[in-house]
């Protein structure tokens, strides 16, 4: 049995796990969480990254209908920033040492490409940080609300000054599950085709799932070799996100009847980890959505990295998080070091500050 194990490790290791391997290693938790967190000391050591950021939600108003939603509004009752109002937020973010502003709103009806563009080049124009902004699902809808064909946007966008995009949007990989809880939402190969689009053209992306609904272990599996995939022929993710679906103020909500364990959270990151070996050595844990006590603990189940300060946070809030908008440089610290680990500050693309 100990060979069988070794064997299994190695072809873990060599980047050669098959799904059946994934499946074996969910029925036994205790091998998979070793499994994790050595391949994490193997290709991390004992550094915890972080990032300064600042989060800014420019708008609410949206024409999706996604269940798991708390945070869309209609023109009546929601807001659309002023440039004002973005430019004296990303400066006291600047003020406090952010390196990134990501930028992520609502599918607002009446924005255009021109708007979007508009945006990032004055925020580039006046401070010098990284714009990570506007998921697959908002260039998708700039697109089809512009008339243009999405690399086009893409162009246009990187152009303004655009360095990176979110790969939110992606919830669950499979279109069977994104019809009962994003029916309006771009389908699974068209999510694939963007992020393959913005690579191609030199944008590099984070990559997500929402677990924790209506999904099984077999659809979180192959959302996570579906990332594989794509990573193995584009190497344009930085990391892998792992987002806990919030159940409250939520349509979803109402028809998920149980709350995730910490062992299954704790195998959803260290299942990641085995998979994306080596392809993505960058495993983050959300403390928004975890709670900070939980996002630290799960440094012992394969993550490497606990994301940003965000400074402010309104979608996960409204859906029931109570971990807050703010985590500052200090606390990271403090949380890295009392897990036993060294922190580092990181920008956007994991180059250690």
């Amino acid at each position: 049995m100990k060979g069988d194990i070794d064997e299994l490790y190695e072809r873990i290791r060599r980047g050669g796990i098959e799904r059946a391997d994934a499946f074996f290693l969910v029925n036994h938790p205790p091998l998979l969480f070793r499994f994790a967190d050595e391949l994490r000391e193997d290709t991390n050591g004992d550094i915890v990254t972080y990032v300064v950021n600042r989060n800014i939600n420019f708008t609410n108003i949206c024409v999706g209908n996604c269940k798991f939603c708390a945070f869309r509004a209609d023109k009546k009752r929601g807001y659309l920033l002023t440039m004002d109002e973005v430019l004296n937020k990303v400066e006291e973010a600047v003020e406090n040492e952010a390196t990134e502003i990501c930028i992520q709103g609502g599918l607002h009806p009446d924005l255009r490409l021109d708007d979007y563009c508009r945006l990032v080049e004055t925020i580039k124009s006046q401070f010098d940080v990284h714009i990570h902004a506007f998921s697959p699902m908002e260039i998708y809808h700039v697109a089809r609300n512009t008339g243009l064909e999405v690399e086009e946007v893409l162009k246009e966008l990187k152009s303004a000054g655009l360095g990176s995009i979110p790969g939110t949007a992606a919830e669950i990989l499979d279109d069977s599950i994104r019809a009962i809880i994003c029916p309006r939402k771009l389908n699974t190969a068209e999510w694939e085709s963007i992020i393959r689009t913005a690579h191609r053209m030199g944008i590099p992306s984070t990559a997500t799932i929402m677990y924790g609904h209506i999904e099984t272990w077999e659809e979180r599996i192959n959302h996570i070799f579906r990332i594989r995939e794509l990573q193995k022929d584009t190497g344009g993710f930085t990391e892998f996100v792992l987002l806990k679906f919030m159940r409250k103020n939520n349509g979803l909500g109402k028809l998920v009847k149980r709350d995730v364990s910490f062992e299954e959270d704790a195998m959803a990151h260290a299942l990641a980890r085995v998979i994306l070996h080596p392809y993505c050595v960058n495993i983050q844990a959300s403390w928004v959505k975890l709670g900070v006590e939980y996002a630290q603990r799960m440094l012992y189940f394969g993550v490497n990295d606990l994301g940003g300060t965000l400074m402010e946070e309104n979608i996960s809030r409204l859906s029931g998080s109570s971990a807050g908008e703010y985590l500052s440089p200090e606390e990271f610290e403090r949380l890295i070091k009392d897990a036993g680990r060294t922190p580092r500050r990181r920008d956007t693309l994991y180059k250690l500050i």
